[in-house]
């Protein structure tokens, strides 16, 4: 009799550990190849069945608004489908005495147990065990619980204990996983927003810097003009009163009369001439300035507007001995930012006059347009193409990478032809270097949709 009672417990015991093992290895194969809220799901599934359990749950420790520590589940098996989350307080419940990283297992009379545990009632609990997520670092991060509506074994116990054990520290191995990635992410978004910041604060200077050398070569080409009318006018200055001492004298001869007459009329001519030029160069700096501070679309003449951003950095274009071809028939218009387009075609001279002619001119900048219909969408072509030194393979790969610059310690910035790729696609359009062979020149085509109707 003695014989049959000790090796019932052996019996229980070992059929105890098959069944465990069993179960281990079905949600361990289940859970495999599952990650995050997934693989939270399917254990909290496949726990309850082999369990046989109403109600798993898995859930992380939070602060609640009222500032005490709570529950917020992660997910919840609710006896014939998933449940949805929620949060709870921990205060008066189970779940608790779990989070102090304590096994708790009520077999039955759980209700009684926590009298002030309203889920419990809604669950219709009468059994409960649990046991803490656990992190590498001795911090519980939150609990894995299994509650049912019916009493809990003592064979029960044993393969929940079993069960919960090693997939709670597997839970909290997947939340640390979680954790890590959330804090990488947010180091790498503020990173990434630091460099956006900076990257923007870069393109503004790089603006200024290009206004700053283009008010310089006008004001340096405003000057000769203005100067030649100043010249002039103090000539006629002198002339007049040339004029008046002669019409005061005693006798005053035709000729004479006429001679001053002609050397006034020639005079004031100059000054009309130059002072218009001198006009025109304010004026066309002035729209490139106020296109360039402003958004708005409206429709122009693609050559009238390119003759006025070539003319504005005249001084800087023939300081380095570029001429500029258009060749834009002077009926193509179209509506667009002209501010913007002021922008892209600015920076492409200037990426030209830079990095095209290393060492000077002469040279020759060419910018071609057409209109075309594709696929029944109607785009203006662009050409912007030059005879400098061309780019190399790499660098024309590169050319649109912010930051690149085949000028680097020469004053390069990199973000001129990042800033026209920007632009354009801003508008939505298109930008690409055309292949060319070493020493044939660059040539940049771009493509702008036509934009009917108002704006």
């Amino acid at each position: 009799m003695s014989e049959h009672k000790q090796a019932a417990p052996l019996f229980d015991a070992a059929d105890g550990r098959t069944l465990a093992e069993a179960a281990l290895r079905a949600i361990t194969d289940s859970t495999s190849r599952a990650r995050g809220d997934d693989f939270l799901r399917i254990l909290v599934r496949d726990l309850a069945q082999a369990l046989d359990v109403r109600y798993v749950i898995v859930g992380r420790v939070i602060t609640m608004d009222d500032g005490d520590e709570g529950i917020r589940t992660l997910a919840v098996w609710g006896g014939q489908d998933y449940l949805p989350n929620m949060d709870y307080s921990l205060r008066h419940t189970p779940c608790q005495d779990v989070t102090e990283q304590c096994m708790c297992f009520h077999a039955s009379g759980i209700q009684a147990d926590y009298p002030q545990d309203t889920l419990l009632v809604d669950m219709q609990a009468e059994s409960y065990i649990g046991m803490p997520m656990i992190d590498t670092e001795g911090q519980t991060l939150g609990i894995l619980s299994a509650i049912d509506t019916r009493p809990m074994s003592e064979d029960k116990r044993l393969l929940a204990l079993s069960l919960l054990s090693m997939f709670a520290a597997r839970c909290a191995a997947e939340l640390q996983h979680q954790d890590r990635e959330q804090q990488l992410e947010a180091k790498i978004q503020r990173r990434t927003e630091a460099l956006l910041a900076a990257q923007a604060t870069l393109v503004e200077q790089e603006k200024m810097v290009a206004l700053g050398a283009l008010v310089a070569g006008v004001a340096h080409e405003v000057n000769t003009p203005i100067g030649v009318a100043v010249t002039a006018a103090s000539t006629m200055v002198s002339y007049a009163a040339d004029l008046l001492k002669c019409v005061n004298g005693e006798r005053v001869s035709r000729s004479e009369l006429q001679a001053m007459a002609q050397r006034l009329s020639e005079g004031a001519h100059l000054i009309e001439r130059n002072l218009a030029r001198a006009a025109d160069l304010i004026g066309n700096f002035k729209q490139l300035a106020v296109d360039q501070g402003s958004e708005h679309v409206t429709e122009i003449s693609l050559r009238d507007h390119a003759l006025g951003v070539v003319t504005a950095h005249g001084p800087e274009l023939r300081k380095v001995g570029l001429s500029v071809e258009v060749d834009i028939a002077p009926d193509l218009r179209t509506r667009l930012d002209a501010g913007r387009w002021s922008q892209v075609l600015s920076n492409l001279l200037m990426n030209a006059a830079k990095h095209g002619y290393p060492n000077g001119g002469p040279g020759r900048i060419t910018l071609a347009a057409r209109m075309a219909l594709e696929n029944g969408v109607r785009w203006v072509l662009l050409e912007f193409a030059d005879d400098g030194v061309g780019l190399s393979a790499e660098a024309r790969e590169r050319v649109f990478e912010p930051f690149f610059t085949t000028k680097r310690g020469q004053g390069g910035s990199g973000l001129g032809m990042h800033i026209v790729y920007t632009i354009v696609h801003q508008m939505g359009g298109q930008v690409a270097v055309a292949a060319t062979a070493p020493g044939t020149g660059c040539r940049i085509k771009l493509r702008l949709p036509v934009r009917d109707g108002k704006a």
